[in-house]
């Protein structure tokens, strides 16, 4: 991010380091004066072809240099794609202070402690309406409803003007803990005068409202009442609102909970001692209490709702499970959405609990779950509100960004005015004009175990090639100073052909390799990797021409 400034000295810039042009990655930097102050860091979960990588985190590279101007870390909520890349990038961005509501921090708190880094978090609690200052930045949240406790968005005043990033909401009148998006607060801005509006894209091409939440506490207390054997509720577990609900119909249904799933354990733990979620000490279960109740008086609340292979729901479904088995006359609650890219999965799953006998209730059934993402009419209320001089969709894949602009120019901002950005593409505002500027480095960085960044492109291309044609070994050894082949060419596979009922072909493969050694004088190679590309050439040329098959072919020549 540059300093200089072609349009004015207190110019605001901002570079979008992921969630623009995709679901997750959310990082947002601004800078003003040299002051840098960063919006969210959240992770991505992996795409289909990303094959052995745990989790996705955004490219810092930009920032890399100017740490020392990061003046902090300011937090809307505690989703994953939003908080999940701190543990990974906080030394790297240089351990700036870390800003979030009460359940937020308690939700990064533990994750810290799970890479041990929580001696090295400066974390600072913040409220909603109370204004707090970063360099020459000064920030005030306010309360933004969505599909987690304490989610709040950001009016940020610098001396370029007023820029607010709604964070993730909905304008849900009803929700489950009384605290909606405060709209006063965002009719105030609009009042004031606002340079910037950046908000939330997800939901852009759904008309008219989002569902409100208790829609969902009246489907369960509907449906939990008359399920006869034991009832599985799974939803996220940061979804506390949801979980609150679930709890609430369990009581007036007579059944007891048991907490199931590592995660869910630790965020009700959380949520307790906060105070955002109230459940009575004497309905809560451990493994053997639950053994010895009656299925009619069990509901069992539980992780695994997108099809994670190994979470316990998909463990249940496979009655691979140790606590907790399935019988005909059970029920299981998938109270979420279908993310893009799991349906496969969670197909699955509800495929291996029908086998089990259980009924299964879910969005495309039931009205078990609502989005927590504001819709058409609540964005154009957003807009109609705040007044915005210039206008920047976050949050959403590209066809989101362009249709909430789109929008935006429907309800009267000019279309110059409307900025359809990308990651790494920084935008410069000031009270001169807009500019949009060169790109810069950015992307997406892979944790595969506890390696991060060391899985790139090339590597992920090597994976793709050994699950889709396998691998095929070429083992030869060469004395230099005749150029006479002592061993080989031996071709050995995996995943490729059978090897004993392919011999023959396989002969013929290390044949194609020996005539093209025969045409090349060996004594006088010198760059051993340009013998191995031949080798690949060769048999990439031969398995085509043969079967048609692509395997990762990998030459392992020895000079001896």
């Amino acid at each position: 991010m540059s300093l200089t400034d072609p349009l004015h000295p207190d110019a605001l810039r901002l570079l979008p380091l992921g969630g623009l042009g995709e679901i997750g990655l959310n990082m947002m930097a601004l800078e003003c004066r040299g002051d840098i102050l960063i919006i969210d860091c959240g992770l991505m979960f992996p795409e289909a072809y990303m094959m052995g990588i745990d989790l996705v985190i955004p490219d810092i590279t930009p920032l890399r240099e100017r740490v020392g101007d990061i003046r902090g870390l300011v937090l809307t909520h505690g989703h994953e794609d939003h908080i999940g890349a701190i543990p990974f990038l906080l030394e790297s961005l240089g351990n700036p202070p870390i800003f979030g509501t009460a359940l937020t921090l308690g939700l990064l708190q533990n994750k810290l402690e799970e890479h041990h880094l929580q001696e090295r978090a400066s974390l600072n609690r913040i409220a909603p309406r109370e204004e707090f200052a970063l360099g020459c930045f000064r920030i005030e949240p306010f309360r933004a409803a969505h599909s987690i406790v304490d989610g709040v968005g950001l009016a940020i005043r610098s001396p370029a003007g007023l820029a607010i990033h709604t964070g993730d909401f909905k304008l849900d009148q009803t929700p489950v803990d009384g605290q909606p998006t405060d709209l006063g607060r965002l009719a105030a801005y609009g009042e004031e005068g606002v340079l910037l509006l950046m908000s939330d894209s997800t939901n852009v091409e759904k008309a008219g409202y989002t569902l409100s939440e208790l829609t969902v506490g009246n489907a369960l207390a509907e449906i939990i009442p008359r399920c006869p054997g034991k009832i599985l509720v799974a939803t996220f577990s940061s979804n506390i609102h949801r979980i609150q609900q679930v709890a609430d119909a369990a009581v007036a249904a007579g059944r007891s909970i048991l907490v199931s799933g590592r995660s869910m354990v630790a965020n009700i733990a959380i949520a307790r001692q906060l105070g955002y979620l109230k459940l009575p000490d004497d309905i809560l279960l451990d493994p053997g209490q639950a053994r010895d109740l009656p299925p009619e008086k069990l509901l069992i609340i539980t992780t695994g709702s997108q099809g994670e292979p190994l979470s316990a729901l998909s463990r249940i479904a496979m009655d691979d499970h140790k606590q907790i088995q399935l019988e005909p006359g059970d029920t299981v609650i998938l109270s979420s959405k279908f993310i893009p890219g799991n349906e496969k999965a969670i197909s699955e799953v509800i495929n291996h609990l029908y086998r089990r006998g259980a009924e299964v209730f879910y969005e495309k059934t039931s009205e078990v779950h609502v989005s927590g993402h504001a819709s058409q009419e609540e964005l154009k209320l957003v807009l109609s509100l705040t007044r915005p001089r210039y206008f920047v969709p976050v949050h959403g894949e590209y066809r989101h960004l362009v249709k909430h602009a789109q929008l935006a120019q429907t309800m009267g901002i000019a279309a110059q005015n409307t900025l359809v950005l990308e990651n790494g593409i920084p935008l410069a505002l000031s009270r001169n004009g807009a500019t949009v500027e060169e790109r810069v480095e950015t992307g997406r960085v892979f944790v595969d175990g506890k390696g991060v960044g060391d899985v790139g492109v090339m590597e992920l291309r090597d994976r793709s090639h050994l699950a889709h044609h396998g691998l095929v070994v070429v083992l030869l050894a060469l004395n230099q100073a005749s150029g006479r082949i002592l061993y080989g060419p031996e071709l050995f596979t995996k995943g490729f052909v059978p090897e004993e009922e392919s011999r023959l072909y396989l002969e013929e493969a290390a044949q194609a390799v020996s005539t093209m050694l025969a045409e090349h004088n060996l004594e006088v190679i010198t760059d051993w990797e340009e013998l191995r590309v031949e080798v690949r050439k060769t048999l990439r040329r031969f398995f085509n021409k043969t079967i048609q098959r692509r395997p990762l072919i990998l030459p392992m020549i020895l000079e001896l």
